[in-house]
């Protein structure tokens, strides 16, 4: 797998944070940067989906992609976070479109 270097700048207490939780999971620095990397992101691109269906700017469908997961799991993560779905004629329409272009 390619990978790519990245540097960033933490204060002290951010790195002393870092090196503590390293110690307790038995893992290096570098490791342990890279988990909370992909659950932040993981959880942010969660939170951007949500919050663009909720404002009603996309459907169900590309909501699900954004978050990286099916749309069935896309809707029981709604309701675990008490949103409610709502979906009308033209937005299954337009899932469905989607649906096909994939095919």
């Amino acid at each position: 797998m390619l990978t790519v270097t990245l540097s960033t700048r933490l204060n002290p207490e951010e790195v002393q944070q870092l090196d503590a939780l390293a110690k307790i999971s038995g893992s290096d620095r570098s490791s342990l940067l890279k988990t909370l990397v992909r659950r932040g992101l993981k959880e942010l691109r969660m939170e951007q989906a949500m919050d663009l269906f909720q404002r009603d700017q996309i459907t169900l469908s590309r909501a699900a992609e954004i978050a990286g997961i099916t749309l069935w799991d896309f809707a029981s993560q709604m309701k675990t976070r008490g949103m409610e779905l709502h979906y009308d004629t033209a937005e299954f329409n337009e899932d469905m479109a989607a649906f096909r272009e994939r095919q």
